[in-house]
C-alpha cells in the first residue's frame, strides 16, 4: 500500500507544478514581454491547456489514492496532503521565478501551521 502512496503524493506534485504554471506562469510571461500583448482570452486559453495536463495527474491521483478505492489516504488526508504540496510547489517557483518575492518570518509560521495540519490530520 505504501507504493500506492508514493505514486499518488509523486502524481500530486507533478499536478501542482502544472497548477502553478497554469495559474501563476502567465504573469512571468507577461513580465518577460513574451505574452504582455496577448489578449486576456488567449491568456485564459493557454492557462487551460496546461491546467489539462494539472488535471491528467490530479483526477488519477485522487482516485488511486482514496481509501474508497483501495488507497491508502482518506479523503480528508488527501486535501491536506494536496495543500501542503501545493504550497511547496509554489514557494519554489516563486523563489526560482520570481526574484523580488522574497520568504518573510511568516511564510515559514504558515508552513510549520499547515505541517501541523498534515500531522494532526493523520493523527488516529
Amino acid at each position: 500500500m505504501w507504493i500506492n502512496a508514493l505514486i499518488t503524493i509523486g502524481m500530486l506534485i507533478v499536478s501542482n507544478i502544472f497548477m502553478t504554471f497554469a495559474w501563476y506562469g502567465h504573469l512571468k510571461l507577461q513580465a518577460s514581454g513574451i505574452s504582455s500583448n496577448w489578449p486576456l482570452w488567449l491568456v485564459i486559453i493557454f492557462s487551460w491547456g496546461i491546467a489539462l495536463a494539472e488535471y491528467s495527474f490530479q483526477v488519477p491521483a485522487n482516485r488511486m489514492g482514496f481509501v474508497g478505492n483501495g488507497g491508502p489516504f482518506t479523503l480528508m488526508q488527501l486535501k491536506i496532503l494536496q495543500e501542503v504540496i501545493t504550497l511547496v510547489v509554489f514557494t519554489l517557483f516563486t523563489v526560482v521565478f520570481f526574484k523580488g518575492e522574497q520568504l518573510h518570518w511568516n511564510h515559514f509560521a504558515a508552513f510549520v501551521c499547515l505541517i501541523m495540519a498534515v500531522y494532526f490530520v493523520f493523527m488516529k
